[in-house]
């Protein structure tokens, strides 16, 4: 199966790379761009059953939030 494991950082922890990427779409002439949060996607095909183990091994449960889904469909 496939499964995608998103993962962004929690609110009111400080996304610099964010904060870096909203400034210079603002530079670009974006002038509305008010903010920007940086994630991590991960597509992962797993044939087990604990995919919810890989997902909290690949975040860091302090800082961030995930979430898990299993993909169907063309877009996997």
């Amino acid at each position: 199966m496939k499964y995608r494991v998103i993962t962004m950082l929690r609110p009111g922890i400080k996304d610099n790379q964010g904060t870096a990427v909203a400034a210079a779409l603002r530079g670009l002439g974006f002038p509305d761009v008010i903010d920007c949060r940086i994630g991590k996607m991960y597509d992962i095909e797993y044939t087990g059953d604990e995919i919810e183990k890989i997902a909290k091994n690949i975040s860091n449960e302090v800082m961030e939030n995930r979430s898990e889904e299993r993909r169907v469909g063309k877009e996997c």
